[in-house]
């Protein structure tokens, strides 16, 4: 049996929180569902999920994580029949943690001044992006805001979701190659040089291949630092340079173009690009507004050119597809799968379509990449390891010649 914390919402409206043991978060969920309640949040007792643990100075902004799991408990509130005022109130005065409470009671107050809830979330940019808005004032135009919330609340979680597959997916080879590294320069500033007393002692001429290594070692040895730090501000350079519009288009473009990375990039945008429009659109937010608001989210500046083309197509009425495919940036089928959904004026759900299609070719892009990667850094850094230690037994029989 196991602690587990949990959060949930009682039969009379009241919120119920608490400590229960049981074999499973589900057994937790089932106990609390028999007893009439709903439930927003369950997790181990042991474990801080943002969900009871306190933070310090909560007035900060809202992380990724944060902002995914408030939207779900605000939706779960207001599902559950609470007006909106009642489940500020309860998101402020009983919140998952902090911050989330700080942030969502700026919210209740404006809204209780008489603002619109998009409107108020707007006074706090840095934690509610232009998307959400969007979607939350679209809710409240449509009158349906618990279900868009939902919708979004799925939306913000695939976003994480795939963020994290990326990174996890470059963990491995990033370690290899800092291992790969590590061992050859370990071998050419640490082992190699052990040998040269011995070779000068008897007077052996090193083969070219042993004195390039040497000279090699000793240039890692005289200058790493240097290098390194020389690396360090080029870095912070490029990424400066990159802050302005023309040398980031052209950092963009050449992504593109990449073999490997290029296409990999393209099935990202346009999972990106898909499930934002589709989102917008079925919740009923118009096609130039939406466009405006997916730019903000590509983070590809040539892929934001293409959206821009494709808006001004829109408003001259050629249509949207037209003028992606032109701009050539985004994958074919989703050009295609675009197309029909203007001609069958059901464009919202096939851009949601078209993300999940392409949110899977993701998947197995980064599969096929991780599977080149590691190979390709094992056999390089074996090789590297065989030349250097071929270099060094060339080396010992020129000795062994010379002692017979």
């Amino acid at each position: 049996m196991a602690s587990y914390r949990y959060r949930a919402l009682g039969s009379g409206g009241e919120l119920l929180k608490g400590v229960s043991e049981g074999a499973s978060e589900a057994e937790i969920a089932a106990g609390l569902q028999k007893r009439g309640a709903m439930v927003l949040a369950i997790a181990p007792a042991g474990r801080g999920v943002g969900m009871l643990s306190l933070e310090l100075g909560g007035g900060g902004t809202l992380r990724r994580a944060e902002l995914a799991e408030a939207t779900r408990e605000l939706a779960s509130l207001l599902g559950s029949g609470q007006d909106l005022d009642r489940a500020l109130r309860l998101m402020a005065e009983e919140p998952p943690n902090r911050r989330i409470g700080a942030v969502f009671g700026r919210v209740r107050d404006l809204v209780r001044d008489g603002t619109a809830l998009a409107a108020a979330l707007q006074r706090e940019p840095k934690s509610f992006p232009r998307l959400y808005i969007g979607l939350v004032r679209a809710g409240e135009a449509g009158g349906d805001l618990a279900k868009t919330l939902e919708r979004l609340a799925g939306l913000l979680e695939r976003q994480r979701s795939m963020n994290a597959a990326i990174q996890s997916a470059m963990i491995y080879p990033a370690i290899l190659l800092v291992a790969a590294t590590s061992s050859i320069v370990l071998l050419l500033t640490q082992v190699l040089p052990q040998f040269v007393p011995l070779f000068a002692e008897n007077g052996v001429a090193l083969p070219a291949s042993t004195a390039f290594l040497l000279a090699t070692g000793n240039a890692v040895s005289a200058y790493g630092l240097f290098a390194l730090a020389a690396l360090a501000m080029l870095a912070v350079a490029a990424r400066q340079a990159l802050q302005r519009p023309a040398p980031k288009l052209l950092a963009d473009r050449l992504v593109l173009r990449l073999p490997i990375l290029g296409g990999l990039t393209r099935e990202i945008l346009a999972a990106r690009f898909a499930r934002t429009l589709g989102m917008l659109l079925v919740n009923g937010v118009p096609l130039l507004a939406a466009l405006g608001i997916v730019q903000e989210v590509l983070g590809n500046r040539a892929a934001q050119s293409a959206v821009t083309a494709a808006a001004e197509s829109v408003k001259t009425g050629q249509g949207m597809a037209r003028a992606l495919q032109r701009a050539a940036i985004f994958p074919t089928r989703l050009v295609h799968l675009l197309r029909l959904g203007e001609e069958t004026a059901q464009l919202g759900p096939l851009a949601l379509r078209a993300a999940d299609i392409h949110e899977e070719r993701t998947r197995l892009a980064l599969q096929r990449l991780v599977a080149l990667l590691v190979p390709a850094i094992t056999i390089l850094m074996g090789a590297a390891v065989a030349g250097i230690v071929s270099s060094l037994l060339l080396a010992m029989l020129s000795l062994n010649d010379i002692a017979q």
